[in-house]
């Protein structure tokens, strides 16, 4: 039966400095997560963007990493992308890695944008760095707060801070996927060119790093720091 049969996937991801290692891009981590959790077999292609191979430019003309050949059919959208391996490699065959909690995906949504405007303004500037910080509190809130699963309304103990690993619980889910990238590149290129460090007493969001770090499926497809500090080394001069 065709049904049996594993899919023919390849995902394309952007190269780094070196045309060939991981490059800097949390939505092509966020699909190799995807697929890395989702057990399917498949096959990583680095595209280096200075010289985009011609087979390439036929496959995929005026499109940037990531996209994915699914049986031969060429998925761009990253949204879509993320929505199709969800409906396609699914139970019983392949886990569902859907949130329960809709704040799971909601909670993490800013971070990224409040962190791209601290770093490209000058290093003084304050009101940037505070709005960066309320979103790493509203996580941190998040992250320590039980969720409604974690509380056994029939036990005397009350459950008043979480110890749950992620976002959703003890499963990495979507949210996962799509938040962790971004925080890798926020902790890195946040510490190199403003000397931000995520404060300690955000105790959940450290909590959730150190539980991410030790998964292969996040920590193995992260690029190198430097491939990060370089993306970003053109922002930082423009600031200073």
């Amino acid at each position: 039966m065709a049904s049996s049969r594993e899919p023919s996937v390849e995902l394309f991801i952007k190269a780094g400095h070196d045309g060939e290692n991981v490059g800097n891009c949390p939505f092509c981590q966020s699909l190799f997560m995807v697929l890395w959790l989702k057990g399917v077999k498949f096959t990583v292609t680095t595209v280096d963007m200075r010289k985009k191979p011609e087979e390439l430019k036929d496959l995929a003309p005026g499109t940037n990493p990531p996209f994915l050949l699914y049986n031969g059919v060429l998925k761009t959208d990253f949204i879509k992308i993320e929505e199709f391996l969800e409906a396609t490699l699914a139970p019983p065959r392949y886990p569902s890695l859907s949130p329960v909690n809709k704040e799971s995906f909601d909670v993490g949504a800013n971070i990224f944008a409040k962190f791209s405007a601290f770093i490209k303004n000058s290093p003084n500037n304050r009101v940037q760095e505070q709005a960066l910080l309320k979103e790493f509190k509203r996580l941190d809130i998040f992250l320590n707060t039980p969720l409604p699963e974690e509380v056994d309304h029939n036990s005397t103990v009350d459950v008043t801070v979480s110890k749950r690993k992620y976002l959703d619980g003890n499963r990495l889910t979507l949210a996962d996927c799509n938040l962790l990238p971004k925080l890798h590149v926020i902790k890195v290129a946040a510490k190199r060119y403003c000397n931000f460090d995520i404060p300690v007493h955000f105790t959940g969001v450290h909590r959730y790093l150190q539980n991410a770090y030790e998964r292969e499926e996040f920590s193995q497809t992260c690029p190198a720091d430097i491939e990060i500090e370089k993306a970003y080394l053109s922002v930082a001069n423009k600031r200073s």
